[in-house]
C-alpha cells in the first residue's frame, strides 16, 4: 500500500468550498463523459453515519477503459467501470473505489477542509503523516497535463467580480486572505506481485492531477456558483447528474457490435496466463475454448462489489 497526504489551499474560506465543490464535481464530470465513458451517477441521497452523523451518500461509475497505460490493458477487459462511494459529512469526507474483478484493488480517501494555509500537520487527529509522504500542492503553479489546461482557468489571470479575488500571484499562500486547505489523506492498493508498484505510483499521479485540476477549477468558476444556496447547488447538482448519465449511456448504446470476436484477455505477457490472473482474484472464461471468451455483442457492465 501506498500512503500519501495533499494538501491543496484556495482563495476561498471553508463555508464559501461546500457549494463550491458540489458545483465543481457535477460540472467537472459532465465536461469529462462522453464517448462510452465518464462518470454515471448511481446514487445520491441523504445517509446518517454513526460517528460522523448526517450526511450525503453518493455511488458512481467512472468508465475509463481508454485512460489505462498500455500495460493495464493487456488483463483489463475493454469495457469496465471503477465505482466510487463517497459519504460527505461536510467538512469531512470519506472516498473509497473499488473493480469487481479486481478484489486486490483499493483506494481509499479522507478529506478534511480548514481555514488555513496547509499548516496543520496532524488534521486528522490520529497519526501524523511522515514529512516525506506530505504533498502541498499549488493550484497556481504546479503543472497539469496539457490536455487540461484552459486559459480561463490559468489562476494567475484569473479575476472574480464576484468576490474580487484574484489574480493570485507567486507566494499567495503566505498571506492571502482568505485561505483554506483541503488535506486529502489518499491510500492506494494493489498487491500483484510484479504490477504492485508502478500501478501504485500511476494511480497517485493520476490523482495528483486531478485534484490540481479540479480545485484549480472551483476557483476559476467560483463568479458561476458563489451566492448560491445550498437547495439550489442541489438542483444543479441533480440537473447535471441527469445529462451526465444520459451522455454515457448515450454513448455507450451508439457504439454497436465490435468489429470482431476476441478473448476477454490476451496471453501477450505472463501476468495475463489463468494462473497469474486467479492470484489476482479475477475469474476468467476457459482459456480451451474460444466461443466461450468471446465478447458479448453489448458492452461487458461489470458488477463491483459494495464498498
Amino acid at each position: 500500500m501506498l500512503m500519501k497526504e495533499y494538501r491543496i489551499c484556495m482563495p476561498l474560506t471553508v463555508d464559501e468550498y461546500r457549494i463550491g465543490q458540489l458545483y465543481m464535481i457535477s460540472k467537472h464530470s459532465c465536461e469529462q463523459s462522453g464517448g462510452g465513458e465518464g462518470v454515471e451517477v448511481v446514487k445520491n441521497e441523504a445517509d446518517i453515519h454513526p460517528r460522523h452523523g448526517p450526511g450525503q451518500l453518493t455511488e458512481k461509475r467512472i468508465y475509463l477503459s481508454s485512460k489505462l497505460p498500455s500495460w493495464a490493458k493487456t488483463f483489463v477487459p475493454r469495457f469496465f467501470y471503477v465505482t466510487e462511494k463517497a459519504w460527505n459529512f461536510y467538512p469531512y469526507t470519506i472516498t473509497e473505489y473499488s473493480v469487481s474483478f479486481l478484489p486486490k484493488f483499493s483506494i481509499r480517501i479522507e478529506t478534511r477542509f480548514e481555514n488555513n494555509n496547509g499548516n496543520n500537520d496532524n488534521v486528522f487527529g490520529d497519526t501524523p503523516t511522515p514529512a516525506e509522504n506530505v504533498n502541498s500542492l499549488d493550484i497556481l503553479s504546479d503543472p497539469i497535463p496539457e490536455k487540461h489546461y484552459k486559459e480561463s482557468e490559468d489562476l494567475s489571470h484569473w479575476q472574480s467580480s464576484k468576490t474580487g479575488r484574484g489574480p493570485l500571484e507567486k507566494g499567495w499562500r503566505e498571506d492571502h486572505k482568505p485561505i483554506m486547505c483541503s488535506y486529502k489523506r489518499v491510500q492506494c492498493s494493489f498487491e500483484v506481485y510484479g504490477f504492485q508498484t508502478r500501478t501504485e505510483e500511476f494511480i497517485h499521479r493520476n490523482i495528483r492531477d486531478i485534484l490540481l485540476v479540479g480545485h484549480r477549477q472551483a476557483v476559476a468558476w467560483v463568479d458561476e456558483w458563489h451566492g448560491l444556496s445550498l437547495e439550489e447547488v442541489r438542483e444543479y447538482e441533480h440537473a447535471m447528474q441527469e445529462k451526465t448519465n444520459s451522455k454515457v449511456k448515450s454513448s455507450q448504446n451508439n457504439t454497436g457490435p465490435p468489429a470482431a470476436s476476441r478473448p476477454l484477455f490476451s496471453r501477450s505477457i505472463s501476468v495475463t496466463d489463468e494462473r497469474s490472473l486467479k492470484k489476482m482474484g479475477v475469474t476468467t472464461a476457459a482459456m480451451s475454448d474460444p466461443s466461450a471468451s468471446s465478447v458479448p455483442q453489448s458492452p461487458i457492465r461489470l458488477n463491483s462489489t459494495p464498498e
